[in-house]
């Protein structure tokens, strides 16, 4: 059967295992069918039950941005439901072929990257092993030798389940590329946070360079409310990226009108289901900065920001994150939040001192002997030569960056 072919089974644990590893349903149904297919209420039903938050697996988030990337991406998901039956949804991974994500003809499904770093499946958190199990069996059954999650949080519940998968398999999950990066423990008194974090120095500096920004007038930092005001929070944002760096680069969203229908689609929808906010901060009547928090269960994920970078001497890009890093931490229904930033981050490294482990991870699906090596030694020897050319492609993108920022500066009165 080939890979992604649309199709459903079932899954039945191995007879001879010890009974208290049969403490899950020993029987789970899978489906393999269209992300824009999978029902939307057993969908919107399984999110607030996961074992592991990934906002940007929330059926709002993720249907909005299958439909901006179109049906050349192939994006399907892999469904684990509850027993025959079907009664209740227990697992959702969305997946594309090797090719799409890699351009690498293997027999592998790569876990889909919805706009984010982040890969973790949706387990039900009653039986989050069964929900892995019927998973992996659902991609063996597509003809895949292994899944392969980029960007997973490999120390979460959800890795955890894949791993106790492998057992029933009999085989292992294989992990590369791990780093960290940054995350707020929201937990703990915000400005206490910032103050440990940053120092007595910088944190009179900042301030000192607030009082600055309020030249121009009355300082405020707003949190849009859904509706109107979340559209108006969203243009600015889109305004002040264009006008930025990414805008020089065509990077930016408003640059892109798939890219600015998307966000304008999936932020507002997901504001009123109270799983996103858009920040602002403001100085007299302009906009200077702006952000995109995204939010599930009881995690916070900082998906971008945005500043005008004319007043780029009084910080407005760290001054609206204190501000955001001060609410979260004000907010008793975020425990955490990711950062979703690059690893050493020159920026919210300082801020945010907790650290979120990520990794990729190659989950076999229990067969392929030699070929399986040879797929994982590609995918591995692929992410090596991909990390040496990002870092050249970014040193010289830099250096034009800089020139063109300079000739901008020269032109100006």
């Amino acid at each position: 059967m080939p890979i992604i072919d649309t199709f459903s089974g079932t899954w039945s644990a191995r007879q001879d295992r010890p009974a208290a590893a049969r403490a899950t349903p020993r029987q789970a149904a899978f489906d393999v069918v269209g992300l824009l297919d999978v029902p939307p209420e057993a969908w919107a039903e399984l999110a607030p039950r996961a074992i592991e938050s990934n906002a940007f697996y929330h059926p709002a988030w993720a249907r909005a941005m299958a439909r901006r990337e179109g049906d050349q991406t192939n994006v399907r998901a892999l469904l684990a439901w509850d027993g025959p039956a079907r009664t209740r949804l227990i697992g959702l991974l969305p997946v594309v072929p090797a090719w799409r994500a890699l351009y690498l003809p293997l027999p592998v499904l790569v876990a889909w990257q919805a706009n984010s770093p982040l890969t973790v499946p949706l387990l039900d958190r009653d039986m989050p092993d069964a929900a892995a199990r019927a998973l992996v069996a659902a991609a063996r059954k597509a003809g895949a030798l292994a899944l392969l999650l980029p960007a997973l949080a490999d120390e979460g519940s959800a890795a955890a389940a894949l791993r106790a998968a492998m057992a029933e398999f009999g085989g292992r999950t294989f992990t590369f590329n791990r780093h960290q990066r940054a995350r707020l423990d929201a937990t703990q008194d915000g400005d206490e946070t910032l103050s440990a974090a940053l120092g007595a120095k910088k944190v009179k500096d900042l301030r000192r360079q607030r009082n600055r920004l309020s030249d121009d007038g009355e300082v405020a930092f707003r949190i849009a409310a859904p509706g109107a005001d979340t559209a108006t929070a969203l243009d600015a944002f889109l305004t002040l990226e264009a006008s930025g760096w990414k805008g020089i680069t065509g990077t930016a969203l408003a640059q892109s009108e798939d890219d600015a229908n998307f966000i304008r689609t999936a932020v507002p929808a997901l504001v009123a289901d109270g799983a996103a906010q858009v920040a602002t901060l403001s100085s007299g009547n302009r906009v200077v900065a702006a952000g995109i928090v995204l939010r599930h269960m009881r995690r916070g994920y900082f998906f971008k920001i945005a500043y005008d970078e004319t007043a780029a001497k009084t910080s407005p890009g760290v001054q609206i994150t204190l501000d955001i890093t001060r609410a979260l931490c004000a907010d008793a229904g975020i425990d955490d939040v990711d950062s979703t930033a690059i690893s050493n981050h020159p920026m919210i490294d300082k801020i945010w001192r907790a650290r979120l482990s990520i990794a990729d991870m190659i989950v076999p699906t229990g067969k392929g002997g030699a070929l399986l090596s040879a797929c994982i030694g590609l995918i591995a020897a692929r992410h090596a030569l991909r990390q040496t050319a990002k870092k050249i492609y970014h040193r010289l993108h830099l250096k034009k960056l800089h020139h063109r920022l300079r000739l901008m500066k020269g032109s100006q009165p």
